[in-house]
């Protein structure tokens, strides 16, 4: 994944980045506007599948989340996900690019804390290694979530 080729107008959204896979705080429009147009040069590209994880205001004990607070293993993180991205284009021979970002810090009920996106050739791999990405992210990334009330 390649931040550089970003917008001057974006790279406040991502100033905060703790390596390509992590960002300080919300999943921005903008910055998924910009995550977007990544692999737009990629002509064999038929299919993009996107997947936007947003805090929920779920309710526990009669209290409502009104926040989350993430924190990682940056470190780990960051091999983790490597290896999701290798995992995910060796298990969908279709795939041609996996994009990863997820939040660090506070990010407030309704707003974005993770992005998911795959490029492939046709939309059943694309789809399903989008899913299998999510499924891994979930599983494998040493990323934990404290929820504020």
């Amino acid at each position: 994944m390649q931040y550089c080729l970003l917008s001057r107008e974006a790279e406040t959204h991502i100033q905060t980045m703790k390596n390509r896979y992590l960002v300080g705080g919300p999943i921005t429009p903008i910055l998924v506007s910009e995550l977007m147009t990544l692999g737009n040069d990629d002509t064999g590209t038929g299919a993009v599948s996107i997947f936007i994880g947003r805090v929920r205001d779920d309710e526990a004990a009669g209290r409502r989340v009104t926040a989350i607070e993430y924190s990682a293993y940056e470190e780990m993180a960051g091999k983790e996900a490597d290896e999701i991205v290798r995992t995910v284009k060796s298990a969908f021979s279709d795939v041609r690019s996996v994009i990863i970002v997820h939040s660090l810090g506070l990010v407030k009920a309704g707003e974005a804390s993770l992005f998911i996106m795959v490029t492939s050739g046709h939309r059943d791999q694309g789809t399903r290694a989008c899913r299998h990405t999510l499924e891994m992210i979930k599983e494998r990334l040493p990323i934990w979530k404290k929820e504020l009330f």
